[in-house]
């Protein structure tokens, strides 16, 4: 549907190298990144604000790297919005259906359908400069909307909204990609690109280093920058002193499955995989340990355990388990996980 084959371009000491992506109908695509790395760059290629020193831009196989913006049937949404201030909302809306040939009635209809998707109706006949941000976002939604785009391109949509702002405007980005209107979207938060994405491109320095799903992305991270932006905290240097045994930053000892016969490497091992006791308990998980909780830290819909077992583990766990088992900080604790759960990272 959208493909980006070899996309280069240098813009002072900043350069962009040889992006390859691919987004098939329908897709919710997160592009993800820290601030800085060309994500915005890349989303103004393919809106054809600027051009790439090389590649192509290729829409529903129509390659589209030098035309017109207007002809491109991409629309962007940047964060800072850009609605016009001195239009009404209505205004706003109908702006991109100049020139259209289209009755009132029509274009009528139009902005009617999109302000009720958005939910800015009621407002239709008021100006912008007082409204919130939320509403602004959504007002810059409905009027890109409007001219059907094929795709669509988001530029940190949320990232100047307050949480509760931002739920509501996740459920109207997954209502618009539910209606099968394919999605580009830029951020830098990981947890956002959890809630909306099916696939995901991590960027960093300019390239892509990891693409995939979203579930391969958070749960097989193919690096340490990735591991680490990606949220995973129990991310060590290991020595495998034999072909399933690992030594963990010179402390305790892990049971692994080193097919690869790796020397030296890293291991992951994600906080969901981890089983929490207040006793050792019978399972078929190879590794078992007892440590102490040195934290506890509350997070919205779960908790994080450090346990001290010689190095620090990062144990997720529900709400409902920290009460039920009486989990308390300086109190011993064990811990137990699969070989299986542990990525080994040459």
């Amino acid at each position: 549907m959208l493909k980006l084959k070899d996309i280069s371009i240098k813009l002072g000491e900043f350069q962009l190298k040889n992006i390859n992506l691919e987004l098939e109908k329908g897709d919710y695509y997160v592009l993800l990144g820290k601030s800085g790395v060309g994500k915005t760059v890349l989303l103004e290629i393919i809106a054809g604000l600027i051009s790439p020193n090389s590649g192509q831009v290729i829409i529903n196989n129509e390659d589209i790297t030098h035309a017109k913006i207007q002809d491109r049937k991409i629309g962007i949404v940047f964060q800072d919005y850009s609605v016009f201030p001195h239009l009404t909302v209505q205004q706003n809306i109908a702006y991109p259906l100049k020139g259209k040939k289209l009755s009132k009635s029509q274009k009528d209809q139009l902005i009617n359908k999109y302000a009720e998707l958005a939910e800015i109706t009621h407002l239709l006949d008021r100006g912008t400069q007082k409204l919130s941000g939320g509403e602004l976002q959504r007002v810059a939604l409905a009027r890109m909307l409007v001219s059907n785009p094929a795709c669509i391109l988001l530029d940190e949509p949320l990232a100047s909204l307050d949480i509760q702002l931002k739920g509501g405007l996740r459920n109207l980005l997954r209502q618009i990609n539910q209606d099968g209107v394919t999605i580009l979207h830029v951020t830098h938060d990981y947890e956002e690109a959890i809630a909306l994405s099916n696939k995901i491109a991590v960027m960093h320095e300019g390239e892509i280093i990891q693409k995939g799903t979203t579930k391969e992305v958070f749960k097989k991270p193919a690096n340490e920058f990735v591991a680490n932006f990606t949220g995973v905290k129990n991310f060590f240097i290991a020595e495998f002193i034999s072909e399933n045994v690992a030594k963990v930053n010179g402390g305790p000892q892990i049971k692994v499955s080193n097919k690869n016969d790796l020397k030296k490497g890293k291991i992951i091992i994600r906080g969901e995989e981890i089983i929490l006791s207040n006793d050792k308990i019978e399972s078929s998980a190879t590794n078992n340990f007892k440590g102490k909780i040195t934290q506890i830290i509350p997070y919205l819909t779960n908790y994080e355990v450090i346990v001290d077992i010689g190095i620090d583990l990062t144990v997720v766990i529900s709400e409902e388990s920290l009460q039920k088992f009486s989990f308390k900080e300086g109190s011993s604790a064990w811990i137990s996980f699969k070989s299986t759960a542990i990525k080994l990272i040459p």
